[in-house]
């Protein structure tokens, strides 16, 4: 089983809100998941993302792999995506 760290959508049409969720990859976007581990709100001025950096920590240690976008969110976050 693979798992992603990715964006689920959730809000209305037109206000988007966003859940950092951990997920089968072969699961749909919206679809079942396995963990909330944070929050991204693109309408805030500025954006404004919430993580519970411990969770994810975690999860990169059991091999998790963030998505592209999740990726740079956690960068501009402060968080070391690829600890060394």
């Amino acid at each position: 089983m693979s798992v992603k760290i990715r964006l689920a959508r959730r809000g209305a049409k037109k206000k988007p809100f966003y859940r950092i969720v951990v997920a089968d990859e072969r699961c749909p976007r919206d679809g079942r998941f396995i963990e909330v581990v944070g929050t991204y709100d693109p309408l805030k001025e500025p954006a404004e993302v919430t993580l519970k950096e411990d969770r994810v920590r975690h999860w990169m240690g059991e091999g998790a792999v963030a998505t592209t976008t999740v990726e740079s969110l956690l960068k501009k976050e402060g968080f070391a995506a690829n600890p060394a």
